[in-house]
């Protein structure tokens, strides 16, 4: 059977971003921390051993395949920070056009640092993808 890896903990987010060994990095985790937690209204919470989600929804896939997954997160990772947005959504293209510097991945935007985006619009892509997953998964 099939054991998703990425699964709500209770581990310490905290503790988590304690052990980032850049302080620039460290000190961007908690900026992040401080702008999700504000901006969605979730308590952070550990999803995995490295990704801080805010908020979580039920995802089913044609497939059969469905579990949990946080609304929207990051993860203060040793190359880049990423960010964890709804996938397939349209609007994140549009918005990404005014972020700042960046790169991207299937469900990732990747950062160096926050000072490189634009903070407005980084909360602007948080909405979007909170309400883009609660309209396509309306049971959660």
């Amino acid at each position: 059977m099939y054991e998703l890896k990425t699964k709500e903990k209770d581990n310490s987010v905290i503790e988590f971003i304690e052990q980032v060994e850049s302080p620039k990095k460290r000190e961007d985790a908690y900026k992040l921390l401080d702008i999700f937690t504000e901006t969605t209204g979730y308590e952070a919470k550990m999803w995995g051993p490295s990704i801080i989600g805010f908020g979580s929804y039920h995802y089913k896939y044609e497939s059969g395949h469905e579990g949990d997954a946080p609304l929207v997160g990051f993860s203060p990772r040793k190359a880049k920070i990423s960010l964890y947005f709804a996938t397939g959504d349209a609007k994140r293209g549009e918005l990404l056009k005014n972020f700042g510097k960046h790169t991207t991945g299937k469900a990732c935007v990747y950062i160096n640092k926050v000072e490189d985006i634009e903070v407005g619009v980084l909360k602007e892509l948080i909405h979007q993808s909170i309400s883009f997953l609660q309209e396509t998964y309306p049971d959660h």
